[in-house]
């Protein structure tokens, strides 16, 4: 499964999801796109998942015209500290996901 991490998030994580192919916004040079712009180019480029702080998102954009799903990370905070014991949990929920669709983890 090919993830794309937001630029919210530590590039790092990537190490927490064994057997995908991740990427971060910035190391694709993708900082600052506005997440509409954002969810197209990384449906376009492929990518099946976008791993997100940004629970706003959901409220911002219709999910559903968009060929990839979303993960929402709920943690205090975005240091890795405390968004990479939540990777467990995304690794089994990744089985799950649907194009469109929304999953919230904390």
């Amino acid at each position: 499964m090919r993830i794309l991490l937001d630029e919210n998030l530590n590039w790092r994580l990537r190490n927490d999801l064994p057997g995908h192919e991740v990427e971060s916004v910035p190391l694709l040079g993708w900082a600052g796109i506005q997440n509409g712009e954002l969810l197209r180019r990384a449906a376009d480029a492929g990518f099946d998942v976008l791993i997100t702080m940004d629970s706003n998102m959901r409220h911002q954009q219709d999910l559903g015209r968009f060929r990839i799903a979303l993960i929402a990370l709920r943690a205090h905070s975005n240091r890795i500290e405390d968004t990479r014991p939540l990777m467990p949990r995304v690794l089994k929920l990744l089985k799950s996901l649907k194009p469109g669709t929304l999953a919230v983890v904390e």
